[in-house]
């Protein structure tokens, strides 16, 4: 038997083994010290590391100790103060180091909390862990990888079902020819050699006669001993499995980049949809995303215009529902592709326009969507947007929308919206 031992190292000398045994073993309270980490931080840093602090009283172990039982007594050297029979009075806070100290510390004071130095991977392994995107049908997206059979050739070993009788007869027919050549040009020749000879009169007692004879026998015997099928002819279909593009997902981030949507609402949204962006990255190998910026028109724009480009304008929602609408029919079949959205604005919008995007949504998009949520990011009173789309939630179980009224609601607003599902 082989034991191996991972001595690997990961920061100042301590063992990986061990860290990933310590981050198993508290992963409740490292998860709930990650969550308070996320409050206090920007969004926009969130694929950083973070100092994770753990109550000590969390991570203590019980420990078995020897101590004295019963009554005892002992000499102290250098005692003026005590005589024989006296009780020595407990020391306050149940022992040395644990009472007021030198720099004017309170009576109760405490030890320190455990402090530990979370990676990138471990922090964003806690971050994104219980999320997912709903109502996922079809299921073969990342990890699982769809194959399909195809014909690769013929193989020399297989079963009876996929044996090739034309490609195994074929390959006997080559077998015999090669291997009985030469002894069939040979018999041929013998044969007319002595057609002639009888022909001219020899006697058949002649010593050519018969050594042509023993020589014909000898080649038709040669010629009878190759088998007409070997199993060296054999040959049987050969098929391999190559990867099949699995059932895709694709995401649409649609913003609101109208006049109403001010630095600090634009702000908010983007720092929601970098959220979205990179748990989609990370948790989904085989993902698209798709960008939408709109006002009065939409447009569909890469990451880079999308996070960064100033331009502004009215306000049409209908215009960005529109031009998803078309992407959707035109690149990502339903058939083949789950489909997202998510949304960001403020709300508000043209009064006609918003009972526009209700009907479309109903009759268009819906039934076309896995999952389709909706943010609005304001802190007064809902828009007319959502109070058209609270119509449309109130039919559809898979359209959801919520409000995010500071950006300390970006995460649990987050979290509430691509929770896992019980299943």
């Amino acid at each position: 038997m082989v034991h191996l031992i991972d001595r690997r190292v990961q920061g100042k000398n301590k063992s990986a083994p061990n860290r990933e045994r310590f981050l198993r073993r508290y992963k409740g309270q490292i998860k709930d010290a990650v969550a308070r980490a996320v409050k206090g931080r920007s969004i926009t840093d969130i694929e950083s590391g973070e100092r994770i602090s753990i109550p000590v009283r969390d991570v203590s172990e019980p420990s078995f100790g020897h101590t004295h039982g019963g009554v005892w007594e002992g000499v102290q050297p250098g005692n003026e103060q005590y005589q024989r029979g006296d009780q020595v009075a407990r020391p306050k806070g149940g022992g040395g180091g644990s009472g007021k100290g030198q720099g004017g510390n309170s009576e109760d004071s405490a030890e320190d909390d455990f402090v530990f130095q979370l990676s990138r991977e471990e922090f964003m392994n806690y971050f994104f862990e219980d999320l997912e995107l709903p109502n996922m049908v079809k299921t073969q997206l990342t990890s699982t990888t769809d194959f399909k059979s195809q014909r690769a050739g013929y193989k020399t070993s297989g079963t009876a079902s996929s044996l090739h009788v034309l490609r195994s007869l074929r390959g006997a027919m080559g077998r015999r020819i090669a291997v009985g050549g030469k002894s069939a040009r040979r018999l041929k020749e013998a044969e007319a050699e002595m057609t002639v000879l009888l022909d001219s009169g020899a006697d058949a007692k002649d010593a050519r006669v018969v050594t042509l004879k023993q020589e014909i026998h000898h080649l038709r015997t040669r010629l009878l001993a190759i088998p007409f099928l070997d199993p060296f002819d054999l040959r049987y279909s050969n098929r391999v499995k190559i990867p099949k593009p699995a059932s895709q997902c694709v995401m649409f981030c649609l913003l609101d980049v109208s006049g109403s949507m001010d630095e600090q609402k634009k702000d908010t949204a983007k720092r929601f949809f970098i959220l979205l962006y990179l748990f989609l990255t990370r948790a989904y190998e085989k993902i698209e995303v798709v960008f939408i910026r709109h006002h009065t028109t939409a447009m569909e724009v890469d990451e880079d215009a999308f996070f960064h480009s100033r331009e502004s304008g009215g306000t049409i929602v209908s215009s960005a529902l529109n031009l998803l609408s078309q992407i959707v029919r035109e690149r990502y079949t339903a058939s083949d592709w789950n489909v997202y959205v998510a949304q960001a604005s403020d709300g508000d919008n043209w009064d006609n326009d918003s009972a526009t995007c209700g009907q479309l949504l109903t009759n268009t998009i819906m039934p076309l969507v896995q999952y389709y949520a909706y943010v609005e990011i304001t802190d007064g009173q809902p828009q007319n947007l959502w109070l058209e789309y609270e119509k449309v939630a109130q039919h559809h179980a898979h359209f959801a929308i919520q409000k995010i009224e500071t950006p300390a609601d970006i995460y649990p607003v987050f979290r509430e919206l691509f929770k896992k599902q019980p299943k």
